[in-house]
């Protein structure tokens, strides 16, 4: 089976061919590069109109087969641009029309996923897919891809491409911060790791002031990509550490850059993971993506009916069924005294006058450079131990604190007998759940990484624990994303009782104003134009 593909969500133009045993037939596109500012939808799409009758016959060409021998037409029906994705819709449903073939529309990130599979052979891994227009850490969970982390606000490539454009350095700007931040040197910029989730529109402005104020360039640019790509990282590796996965991916645009590839593969491999990398053309948006998930979709589904090709301008990665992955996970050996290996430290036995206890060893992170990675560890190991206290305060169950040692950025604990939340979850413990978190909040305690394996139930009793993201906040918006960390969390364990469990979270909680701004925050799309 021969299909044939169009993206063009975004900048770029690509048309695809690819049979059925993964073999790329052709491979044509172009991109567009606007003058100054941000990509407009209107000349994006004006952009796709003027190449895609150009490109279908070089694709034909280059396949060096006829029309009639295509079986499919695939296009991305999402997300993106709207204008542009309608130009792309009716150059399918035209083509299809015209041959009489069948058609599909496909998620275009989950396109970057499975052409990266194809490339690489990498099997169910954790991926981290980066680009102008997205920012995810999605991981196969319960038969769909699953959006573990994301981005609250702007994409990394367009934190980047902005940086470039409001600094001179020009669009595309990746490629010359790259370049420059190789001569620069550390300055302090914030890094936001909200839970699952990163936010880079602080960094974006804080980086812009130092700019403004006259710092080298060059030391804007270091501490920009290394802040930037250190939370991704973070993130995936929270990933890799909550789903037991040992292998991980790094996909889209702005896998062209050396510096985020190195420290992806470092942290894959303390983690005893396998990392892998398409090469870079199949990085970038193309056709070739949406061609093959065109086949895994219709091999799976059947085709569409024209009357469902309508564009879906905020297509979730998660709203689409995949039936052909292998979830077979393979779990990392511990060592005696070693009770867990998590994303940020070490969980070791110990004991205190005579008591169990814990060690929790926040161990260096070789992927992050020393300022950063001291920083971050000390400053969380010191506030994890006022937090702990404050939750009791508020009624909340934690772990008896014994000892903290900032030096080694270590903290001695009581140890917890009793079963993760994970295991035992039900609508009844649900609604405990919410109860607890909002006692929580009622004192501006941010947990940071509220998931089912950071909850104890010993007896009856509920027990928070792991707060080693939290921090203070009176904001809504905090509240609600730390709320969206256990709805992931819960959607990881069944997605279809998570519904029903995270129902019961809310009423527990039952504060309605920040359940609002939960809905607010899931109804912010890849592009708002």
């Amino acid at each position: 089976m021969i299909c044939l593909g169009i993206e063009g969500t975004a900048e770029k133009t690509g048309v695809g061919i690819v049979d059925s045993d993964g073999n790329i037939l052709a491979m044509q596109g172009c991109q567009l590069y606007p003058e100054k500012g941000g990509i407009h939808p209107r000349i994006a799409a004006e952009h796709h109109a003027e190449w895609i009758p150009k490109l279908i016959p070089k694709a034909i060409e280059e396949a060096a087969i006829n029309y009639s021998d295509l079986d499919l037409i695939s296009f991305s029906q999402g997300p993106g641009l709207g204008p542009a994705l309608r130009i792309v819709a009716t150059s399918a449903r035209s083509l299809a029309l015209s041959l009489n073939k069948p058609i599909i529309g496909v998620n275009h990130c989950i396109g970057h996923v499975e052409v990266g599979k194809l490339d690489t052979g990498a099997v169910n891994p954790v991926s981290l897919y980066v680009s102008g227009g997205n920012s995810q850490v999605i991981a196969y969970e319960s038969g769909r891809y699953r959006i573990f982390g994301e981005t609250l606000d702007i994409a990394i490539g367009n934190c980047l491409d902005q940086f470039g454009r409001e600094t001179g350095l020009g669009h595309p700007g990746g490629p010359v911060i790259e370049k420059l931040a190789k001569k620069g040197n550390y300055i302090d910029l914030p890094y936001v790791v909200k839970g699952m989730d990163f936010s880079f529109s602080g960094l974006l402005s804080a980086a812009l002031r130092q700019h403004q104020k006259g710092t080298d360039i060059e030391d804007v640019c270091f501490s920009l990509q290394e802040t930037a790509f250190a939370m991704l990282v973070e993130v995936t590796e929270r990933a890799l550490s909550h789903t037991q996965k040992d292998e991980v991916m790094l996909c889209g645009g702005v896998s062209a850059n050396s510096r985020l590839r190195e420290m992806l593969k470092t942290m894959s491999e303390e983690h005893g993971a396998k990392f892998y990398m398409p090469e870079m053309k199949l990085c970038g948006d193309n056709g070739v993506m949406i061609a093959w998930l065109g086949l895994l979709m219709c091999k799976e589904f059947g085709p569409m009916d024209l009357a469902d090709t309508g564009i879906i301008q905020r297509f979730r990665t998660d709203e689409v069924d995949i039936p052909w992955i292998d979830n077979t996970k393979n779990y990392l050996e511990l060592s005696d005294d070693l009770i867990a290996k998590g994303a940020e430290s070490n969980i070791l036995k110990s004991s205190y006058m005579g008591e169990n206890a814990v060690i929790k060893a926040r161990i260096p992170k070789n992927y992050r450079i020393p300022e950063i990675d001291n920083k971050i560890r000390k400053s969380r190991c010191k506030l994890e131990a006022k937090l702990l206290s404050d939750a009791k305060r508020a009624g909340v169950r934690t772990p008896i604190l014994y000892d903290v040692d900032l030096a080694e950025k270590s903290i001695l604990m009581e140890a917890i007998d009793g079963v993760m939340l994970k295991e035992v979850i039900d609508e009844d413990l649900s609604f405990k759940v919410g109860r607890e978190i909002a006692k929580l909040h009622s004192v501006d305690i941010i947990h940071g990484d509220i998931t089912s394996s950071n909850i104890m139930l010993r007896g009856d009793e509920l027990i928070f624990i792991d707060f080693g993201l939290g921090r203070y906040s009176d904001l809504d918006e905090d509240k609600a994303v730390d709320l969206l960390v256990l709805k992931k969390s819960l959607q990881s364990i069944d997605y279809e009782k998570a519904v029903s469990y995270f129902r019961s979270v809310l009423d527990g909680y039952g504060n309605s104003k920040i359940i609002d701004k939960i809905s607010d925050i899931e109804h912010r799309g890849r592009y708002t134009h």
